[in-house]
């Protein structure tokens, strides 16, 4: 399992168009991913979890992965955070 701390730097924010996006790159990987802010933490493939959390732009969170390519997805999901996908 490894955690890591980012900020989200995409223009909107987490909003709905944003969450299905993050959504589909947290999807493409086995590992189990969890998206933790302030004291919530929710399943980064649920759209409801991740709706709950209203992250705007300049957020801070931290995710957090455990599985075989866990490696893999805390890399693309910070890619995508940082606007570069």
């Amino acid at each position: 399992m490894i955690s890591k701390s980012m900020e989200i730097r995409i223009p909107a924010g987490l909003d709905p168009s944003t969450i299905a996006l993050f959504i589909q790159t947290a999807s493409q990987y086995d590992s189990r991913v969890y998206v933790q802010s302030e004291n919530k933490r929710v399943n980064a493939k649920s759209l409801m979890g991740m709706m709950s959390l209203g992250l705007p732009k300049g957020a801070s969170l931290t995710i957090v992965a455990e599985g075989s390519d866990e490696d893999e997805a805390i890399e693309e999901i910070e890619k995508y955070l940082n606007n570069e996908k």
